[in-house]
């Protein structure tokens, strides 16, 4: 899971302005690779496309909030942010929390979401969940009579 700081550099400073062409709607998606993540999201971006967060986003899944802009993100009443902190297989082959690709992973969240997770002891290793009330009241309620229900 990690990722050179040059990626995330890259990624901050694209811009990808102006109104969306296309939907990607997030429902079950565990996560996975930090790097094929950003890559997914700064291709969305350029595209200037819009996510729909609609189920499940987990892990890496949720770097889409440092990705795109707040306004190119709405969430369903079964949106559920996963969050947790980096990881990476050692020399032995076993799994251990990766400190500065953590940081890095954390400063990469907008304000809202860092407060939310500071109240929480921080991104560890144990997976927290962000939905419901708190989600709503940083994120936009999705209005899917106006949306094409495109899928990722």
């Amino acid at each position: 899971m990690r990722f050179p700081a040059a990626v995330v550099a890259g990624m901050l400073l694209l811009t990808g302005t102006g109104t969306s062409h296309a939907v990607v709607r997030i429902a079950n998606d565990r996560g996975g690779s930090i790097g094929r993540y950003i890559e997914r999201y700064e291709k969305l971006r350029a595209a200037r496309q819009s996510v729909i967060i609609d189920g499940l986003c987990a892990s890496a899944c949720t770097i889409v909030l440092a990705a795109m802009a707040s306004d190119d993100i709405c969430v369903t009443p079964r949106a559920r942010l996963g969050f947790h902190a980096a990881w990476d297989f050692g020399r032995n082959g076993r799994v251990f929390t990766d400190r500065e690709a953590t940081r890095m992973l954390y400063s990469m969240y907008p304000a809202p979401v860092q407060q939310w997770l500071d109240r929480r002891g921080g991104l560890t290793p144990r997976t927290v969940f962000l939905q419901g009330r708190q989600l709503h009241g940083m994120y936009r309620g999705c209005d899917l009579e106006r949306r094409p229900p495109a899928t990722r």
